[in-house]
């Protein structure tokens, strides 16, 4: 059991860590590691790890700096019948959708970083693929315009993000996902030799491809440069209400139809909510706000491995008290620092009231200092800090009241159970709305952002883990929720595609700009239903979600974890800890 010194000293830690702000940060590694000029590559995602651990690898690396570059690169791949993956700046994807086949080639699109051009009276703005949503409401602001909704983190590049149907929190206007704003986009892909190997296609809104270019998973090619709408530059008013979440069901259904920017932090264990009232105010309307999210904070390297290291103390203390005290502590902590809000660097209280850039999306641990032993982004692979599994499902808000009683009833059951993904920030929900790109959601919805510990040992169980897959198997196959294609470990996508009622027309698209599939590799095949294996049976698959259990081996029987039906959701198969097999295997070690 850890001590409480030990808990409130990481208290103590937490709350000092993140008071330290964005000028002293180290930037991400580049995802791709090449040998000798851009030879013998490896490539990795921000965490340092794909769901199944595979290290992927690459024959060579290319970092076109222009289209023109681009379509040669491509032509060049395509007459050699050369496998191709693109790969963003900072690789945020977890899933493996960057991973090429046959030791193919990357293309990053780090270098394809340049806006072309705002133009004022259509308010558009055209960037190439690589340019990070950071750089995207910086420029549009500087022309007192706004991309309206975005994701909450700005170390996304914008191929990247429309490519997995990244989005932010909304069900009014056109929705919440980036895609939705896309009114032109150039893609070169695969040909023959009748086309020099290579075409150059330009689709606008006019065009129904665009549906299937908007989140293409990046089997259709590389996007080389994209237009989005834009709108006037307004001001938004901020308020976190927080309240029980006896009536959070309900509540659920009707919030995001009275504010335009509203999103929901759970904290299941603590039974409470966390509301954010957030609605467009006047231009005149007094504020100078600021959201510089805490967690996108740059973090002391040294308090990260503290932090890490109480967690796996706790982990193999079975510590569900320490967890429950460190959680509160941290959601204590943020509440009362207005989660990263200021006004005129300060935070004194509700509505913080800002201009929508300086309030939409953050990540400050980007900023530039080259000593990583000093400060890192938290999750930096290089440092021992945050390693975490993220489960991401949307659910439709006609069933989302009877999936939250179904966590709630769980709760009851463990009410400890869920403490430690409460310090992850709980389980945050997003309004998502239906869209027409094919693999866009198909009705409108509550995403669900699940994060929590994940073990540098992949045949370790989590202290819990039972109650987290029993409501990740609730999510996706009980309610028909929706993965988010850019996170989630293997098995939230099995059975994804056929979820999706345009499928049929993506793959459609799909043959046709890339008829060799070159641009496909093994991992999208299986996302997409062409080829078996989405998940892998093996002894502790179910640990780290490559499976769903179907026998004790796929969890850890030695350390009495075995597969079992689930508590609220009977035909849910989970890896859960069993007391009397531990009393059982203590007898037989005492003998």
């Amino acid at each position: 059991m850890l001590s409480s010194k030990i808990i409130r000293f990481k208290s103590i830690l937490f709350f000092f860590l993140f008071t330290i702000h964005g000028a002293v940060s180290t930037p991400p590694a580049d995802p791709i590691k090449c040998s000798s000029n851009n030879t013998n590559c490896t490539i990795t995602n921000a965490n340092g790890a794909f769901p199944d651990r595979t290290i992927c690898k690459a024959s060579e690396a290319k970092y076109p700096t222009s289209e023109a570059e681009l379509v040669s690169i491509v032509a060049s791949a395509s007459k050699n019948k050369q496998k191709m993956k693109v790969a963003t700046r900072y690789s945020h994807s977890i899933p493996k959708l960057v991973c090429p086949d046959d030791n193919g080639i990357l293309i990053s699109t780090k270098n394809l970083n340049r806006v072309l051009k705002i133009d004022r009276e259509s308010m558009t703005i055209t960037v190439e693929s690589g340019v990070t949503l950071r750089e995207i409401i910086s420029e549009a602001a500087r022309f007192e315009m706004a991309l309206p909704y975005t994701p909450y983190w700005w170390g996304l590049t914008i191929g990247g993000l429309i490519g997995t149907g990244a989005h932010g929190s909304t069900l009014w206007g056109k929705g919440s996902a980036v895609h939705e704003y896309v009114t032109h986009l150039r893609i070169v892909s695969p040909s023959g030799p009748e086309d020099g190997f290579v075409k150059v296609r330009n689709l606008d809104e006019s065009h129904e491809d665009l549906n299937a270019a908007r989140v293409s998973l990046g089997v259709l090619g590389v996007i080389s440069q994209v237009t989005l709408q834009l709108e006037p530059l307004f001001k938004r008013s901020l308020t976190y209400l927080t309240k029980d979440d006896s009536d959070l069901g309900d509540e659920l259904t009707t919030f995001g139809r009275k504010h335009e920017f509203a999103d929901v932090s759970w904290y299941p264990s603590q039974q409470k909510v966390v509301y954010r009232i957030d609605d467009r105010v006047s231009m005149n309307t007094s504020g100078n706000g600021l959201y510089d999210f805490t967690g996108f904070r740059s973090t002391l390297s040294a308090a990260l491995a503290v932090v890490r290291g109480t967690e796996e103390i706790q982990e193999i203390g079975n510590d569900a008290n320490g967890k429950c005290i460190s959680a509160k502590f941290i959601s204590a902590t943020l509440a009362a620092s207005g989660y990263g809000l200021t006004d005129n660097g300060v935070f004194f209280g509700y509505p913080i009231v800002g201009l929508h850039n300086r309030m939409q999306s953050s990540g400050t641990c980007l900023d530039s200092l080259e000593d990583l032993m000093i400060t890192a982004c938290p999750w930096d692979s290089r440092i021992i800090g945050e390693f975490y599994h993220q489960t991401t499902f949307s659910i439709s808000l006609s069933v989302v009241k009877n999936f939250i009683e179904d966590v709630q009833k769980l709760v009851k059951l463990e009410p400890k159970a869920l403490c430690g993904l409460e310090s992850y920030s709980g389980i945050l929900m997003r309004y998502v709305t239906t869209s027409n790109a094919y693999l866009g959601k198909t009705e409108d919805a509550i995403d669900f952002d699940i994060t929590y510990y994940r073990s540098k040992d992949p045949l370790a169980p989590r202290l819990f883990e039972d109650i987290i897959e029993e409501i990740e198997q609730i999510g996706l196959f009980k309610y028909g929720g929706l993965s988010h294609w850019g996170k989630n470990r293997n098995l939230g996508f099995v059975g994804a595609i056929k979820k999706y009622n345009k499928a049929d027309k993506f793959l459609k698209v799909k043959e046709e700009y890339d008829s060799r599939g070159l641009f496909s590799s093994e991992w999208t095949n299986q996302i997409l239903g062409l080829k078996e294996g989405v998940t892998i049976l093996k002894d502790g698959c179910a640990l780290e979600g490559l499976c769903i259990c179907s026998q004790d081996s796929h969890c850890a029987p030695k350390k009495n974890y075995l597969c079992k039906p689930g508590r609220v959701f009977k035909e849910a198969r989970v890896c859960r800890r069993d007391v009397k097999t531990k009393k059982e295997n203590d007898m037989k070690d005492e003998l």
